[in-house]
Formats: C-alpha cells, sequence, structure tokens
C-alpha cells in the first residue's frame, strides 16, 4: 500500500475497544520502545509498523504519520499523568497545599522513571515542533490538571496570577527534570531536590498561598 500524504492536522479516530484498540496500544506502545533505542529523528513508521507485527497499511488506519504516533503517545502519557495526581490527591496524607505539589512534582519525575519515550517527548522540538501542533503545551496541560486539584482540595482561589505562577514554576521544574535525567539515569536526587525548592519558594513569593507549614 502506498504511503499517504504526510500531514500536519489532527489523529485519525481512533478505536476505543477490541482488536483494534489493542493494535492501536501495540503501535503506540512500540513507539515508545523505538524511541528510546534510536531516538525520534531515526524513527520511522515503517520501524514501528515491523516492530509491532502489524502491516503497514494497519498502521496507517490509524495513524498518518510518525508524529501523530508521537502525540498520541505524549497525550497518552498526560493521561496517565492526570489519572496519577487525581489519585494522590484523593488520599489523606496531603495536607497542605504544598504536599500537592510536591506530590505533582514526585508524578512527573516518576514517568520519566518508568515510561518509555517520555524523557524524549516532553522535551525539547519533538514535542514542541512535531506533536503538539497548535495544542497548549505540556506544561501548560500540566499546570492545568494541578491547578484544578489545588483548587479543589485545598478551596485555593482561581486566579489568573495562580495559573501564570504555576505554569512558570511547570516550566522550571519541567528544564530542572531534564537536567537531573542527563546527569543519571534515574534522575539526579540532588537536581530534583532543587527544582522542588524552587517550585516552593516561587509560589510562596508569587501566588499568595502562604508558606508550606
Amino acid at each position: 500500500m502506498s504511503r499517504p500524504a504526510t500531514t500536519t492536522g489532527s489523529l485519525r479516530r481512533l478505536p476505543a475497544q477490541g482488536r483494534s484498540a489493542a493494535r492501536v496500544q501495540r503501535i503506540l506502545d512500540t513507539c515508545a520502545v523505538l524511541i528510546d533505542e534510536i531516538g525520534y529523528d531515526r524513527l520511522s513508521t515503517t520501524m514501528i509498523a515491523e516492530r509491532a507485527g502489524i502491516t503497514i497499511g494497519s498502521l496507517y488506519q490509524f495513524f498518518p504519520d510518525k508524529r501523530a504516533i508521537a502525540k498520541a503517545l505524549m497525550l497518552r502519557s498526560l493521561d496517565a499523568y492526570a489519572r496519577r495526581l487525581k489519585k494522590r490527591f484523593a488520599g489523606d496524607d496531603l495536607t497542605h497545599w504544598w504536599d500537592g505539589v510536591g506530590a505533582a512534582i514526585d508524578e512527573y519525575v516518576m514517568l520519566h522513571r518508568t515510561v518509555p519515550g517520555i524523557r524524549i517527548l516532553h522535551h525539547g522540538e519533538v514535542v514542541d515542533a512535531h506533536a503538539l501542533d497548535a495544542d497548549p503545551d505540556n506544561g501548560g496541560i500540566v499546570a492545568d490538571h494541578l491547578a484544578r486539584a489545588l483548587i479543589e482540595r485545598f478551596a485555593i482561589a482561581d486566579t489568573p496570577r495562580l495559573r501564570f505562577s504555576l505554569k512558570v514554576v511547570i516550566a522550571a521544574s519541567s528544564a530542572l527534570t531534564m537536567l537531573a535525567f542527563r546527569r543519571q539515569p534515574d534522575g539526579d536526587e540532588r537536581v530534583l531536590t532543587e527544582a522542588k525548592e524552587l517550585v516552593r519558594d516561587h509560589l510562596h513569593r508569587q501566588s499568595g498561598l502562604g508558606a508550606a507549614g
């Protein structure tokens, strides 16, 4: 089957269940592993199809190109992050807004430690130029999830300043997380600790949330 024209638009309609859904997940899982192995630039849809054990035509039923696969993989990871964050905020161990922010950072770090492909997809040009198109950037999505969780759990006022400050600290902690994982495979704990302190200090000074107890 000839390859369809490369597109820059949205994903094709993806199945919600059944064999087709399992095939899509296999495509995404395979893409994630290959990104870790060879990087995004060397990746091709042919390589993904061959490793996943499907025909290239089957792959194109769901995705027009590797960019769309990377986008779906990135969005899947953000959905997983949102679910993990919701579960953490539903627990009884968070007694202060800072506990919630710390939990959000911990879950983000855990994604980097456990999910293939995340370190490349969540940082740099792969995400910004190849995966997101006109959608909000990853930091904005994470900040929105965190803002909603903090507002619901700790009755914090939903203000433009809070939203802006969260976007700033998410961007900063994301950059430091990238640095931590460049320094050590599981993340340099010294850098990750500094990231937490930076986030706490900025939110305390800029957002009117009050000092963490």
